[in-house]
């Protein structure tokens, strides 16, 4: 794609944030001016700012530059501009928005009017048509600054100001704008502190834009995604195939970001506020996410023990300037700061005032102030620490035991709205219903509430589905190029859509995720950081899976079958887990009666999970040693002494370039060094059990040929993963 200028608007202090965003979109060309931030890019990186950016204003794009010390010049220089090439005449509208700065030509109505004027001429010397003028949502819409007698002329492909998220069906009394909104919860480090899980409170929610926006940045919705007006979408030079994608992507992004909606709740001591907030809400399609209730705010107190034990609270509270009293505010601010001091002393908190000196009557402690407009209002968004947080252990525990007590509640019937289904949709539905009665049943039978339901059965629905209890973890792979994005995403509609009609579950208790090839330990990073683990049961074992923040859950079910065979033959063996993950072969081992086990692994995520599964089914006896170490390094170590182990679970990732390993691990390439050093540690009679993911692996056997090799392949695989017979291969390996 060719590379252009453009131009992304901001309001007062918004700018670094503006220039932040673009970073992250990958935008590096970029520089930051007064009222706005230049880039240069594609024009499908301005698609994505006018899609993804929650604090711009307006992106333009230049198309001209030139001296205009009068309207006549102003004039000619707008005749003279080519703009066939982006509008047709007949049967379309424009509209004109003109800004002056140290100009001659002050009267910015004026000089809009002299502007439309010249496209017009323009048109009808050309071919005898015009088009008109629409100022709401025109096909087109033109901007020109003039800074010094210099008159910069832009597309504008906003088209309106993106502070319009189209879902504001309902509004009040000074209601909070969207991108304004945003700013006070990046201030506030709301998408940091919602990957980690905690909770949000608008006790004064208004119309619910606070809540509405938090909740679009913690599930990773595009703020302009519910927009149906851009600039650009009637524009002769639009590239519809760039925007066609873009709108897929961000439709994937949702569905996956759902799953990490942390717990948002918000009221308003005024009934049609919360009214209004309800209907703004639904119209988002996040009325089963976000609560609101009709609540005053000294009712808060009692809430606390219902939400999570860290949060933020964040309020739009009454101004003096605009309603309520400056002389009887003070209490207001006093009742806040005490409601988070006593009743939630781990949670932030943060306001936008345009009174600094009310916010001492909180009694809390600030740690940032940030000035921000609000319409004409000079206003100072202000952060406070929270009274008494609490630690990443005591919370870890507590979401445990909340956890638990949600399970229970979930089991309660789930009232499904019936949904209209296409013909592939009923097919798919119909293999769902099949899948689920055939497969409910061998798992009933096997003492297993998880296991897969649906893999890419249907070529049109390319998905794999996992039961975890009445969670849901679904995978999408990577629909290939040649596929229409929007068909894609239908197609990914249709499956979020029909299995909460089918399973009876609750939308919220699925999880989606973008499966796709990863180099290195990506399949193992994190996606997200909130720590909520679900306990799950596995042929009468418990284990604590994670759904939501890493590309794979902490527990292989395609492995189900290899661990139940190392229970089998753990009995009275030294047991060895190499590349343990979160050890659930160590907890089928000790299980089996095994005389000890060693777990090890690089990360200390894994083994602390590790631990928690095996104490998680009373295996905390000494005999049970984690070890953290790279695999390679503490094989080559162990060669020198080595400690003899009876039975050696081995299942290597395919490839790792981890920045705690030296070099590269590639599995085909080394895996003969790989057995051959851990088969050193087997006893005279011992086994190893080798398994790889890699589709292409191929066992090097004249290369291990003083090895007794069998391929076990086709045994440990489970019933729910018969069709996929490449989901890994398996061998069991002793000394010859």
């Amino acid at each position: 794609m060719t590379k252009q200028k453009f131009s992304v608007t901001a309001a007062r202090g918004m700018l670094p944030m503006l220039a932040k965003e673009l970073a992250e979109m990958g935008i590096k060309e970029t520089k930051q001016e007064q009222g706005n931030v230049r880039f240069i890019g594609t024009l499908e990186d301005a698609y994505r700012v006018c899609l993804w950016s929650r604090v711009a204003i307006r992106v333009l794009m230049p198309i001209a530059h030139f001296s205009a010390k009068t309207t006549d010049e102003l004039y000619q220089g707008i005749v003279e501009l080519p703009w066939e090439d982006h509008i047709d005449a007949e049967g379309t509208t424009i509209a004109v928005d003109f800004n002056s700065f140290r100009s001659k030509i002050h009267h910015t109505q004026y000089g809009a009017q002299r502007v439309k004027d010249g496209i017009v001429d323009r048109f009808r010397e050309q071919t005898g048509e015009r088009p008109s003028v629409d100022l709401h949502q025109p096909d087109l819409r033109i901007n020109v600054y003039l800074k010094n007698n210099q008159a910069i002329v832009s597309i504008d492909l906003s088209g309106e100001s993106l502070h319009k998220r189209g879902y504001r069906v309902v509004t009040t009394q000074a209601p909070l704008k969207e991108h304004l909104a945003s700013a006070i919860l990046l201030t506030a480090e709301w998408p940091r502190l919602a990957k980690q899980g905690w909770g949000l409170i608008d006790p004064m929610c208004g119309s619910g834009t606070i809540l509405i926006e938090a909740a679009m940045m913690a599930a990773d919705i595009a703020p302009g995604s519910h927009r149906e007006y851009f600039g650009f979408l009637y524009w002769k030079q639009h590239d519809k195939d760039a925007w066609k994608a873009l709108k897929a992507e961000a439709e994937r992004r949702r569905h996956s970001g759902l799953a990490r909606l942390p717990h948002m709740t918000g009221g308003d001591a005024d009934a049609k506020a919360v009214a209004a907030a309800r209907a703004n809400i639904a119209e988002i399609g996040l009325a089963d996410r976000i609560s609101v209730e009709h609540r005053e705010l000294l009712d808060w107190p009692s809430q606390a023990k219902s939400l999570p034990t860290s949060g933020l609270i964040v309020c739009n509270p009454p101004y003096g300037e605009r309603m309520g009293d400056v002389s009887e505010l003070h209490y207001l601010y006093e009742s806040l700061g005490n409601i988070a001091t006593e009743s939630y002393p781990a949670w932030r908190t943060t306001m936008i005032t345009d009174n600094e000196s009310l916010a001492k009557y909180t009694g809390l402690t600030l740690f940032d102030s940030t000035p921000f407009d609000n319409g004409p209002i000079p206003c100072q968004v202000l952060c406070f620490r929270a009274p008494r947080p609490v630690s990443l252990h005591a919370q870890k525990t507590e979401q445990f035991v909340e956890e638990a007590e949600l399970e229970v509640e979930e089991t309660a019937p789930v009232i499904q709205q019936e949904i209209e289904l296409s013909e592939n949709a009923e097919m798919f539905a119909n293999r769902l219903k099949k899948n689920l009665k055939h497969l409910g049943k061998w798992a009933r039978k096997n003492k297993t509430e998880c296991y897969r339901l649906y893999d890419a059965d249907l070529p049109d629905y390319a998905v794999a589905i996992d039961l975890y209890g009445n969670h849901v973890h679904v995978q999408e792979y990577a629909p290939p190029k040649t596929i229409d994005p929007e068909k894609a995403v239908q197609r990914l509609n249709d499956v979020m859509a029909i299995i909460p009609q089918v399973l009876e579950i609750p939308a919220a208790n699925i999880a989606l995720k973008l499966r796709q090839k990863q180099r290195g330990t990506q399949q193992y990073e994190a996606q997200a950081s909130q720590k909520q683990r679900l306990k799950v049961n596995e042929s009468g074992l418990d284990f604590w899976i994670n759904l939501t923040d890493y590309l794979d859950t902490g527990l292989f079910l395609d492995h189900r079958t290899t661990r139940q065979m190392i229970a089998q033959q753990a009995a009275d063996q030294a047991f060895l887990n190499l590349f343990a993950y979160t050890g659930s072969a160590t907890v089928y081992a000790a299980a089996g009666n095994a005389e000890s086990t060693t777990t090890v692994d690089m990360s200390n995520t894994y083994l602390d999970w590790a631990r928690e599964n095996m104490a998680l089914n009373g295996f905390s006896a000494d005999k049970h040693r984690y070890v953290r170490a790279n695999c390679l390094e503490w094989l080559q170590s162990a060669q020198q002494e080595p400690e003899r182990y009876g039975l050696i679970f081995l299942d290597p990732p395919t490839f790792s370039n981890s920045t705690r390993m030296e070099g590269v691990f590639d599995i085909q390439r080394d895996h003969v060094s790989l057995i051959s050093m851990t088969a050193n540690l087997l006893t005279k009679n011992g086994t190893l059990i080798f398994s790889t993911n890699r589709r292409d692996f191929k066992m090097e056997d004249k290369a291990l040929s003083k090895f007794e090799i069998k391929n076990i392949s086709h045994a440990t695989l489970p019933e729910d993963f018969k069709r996929n017979p490449k989901i890994h291969y398996c061998w069991t390996i002793k000394k010859g």
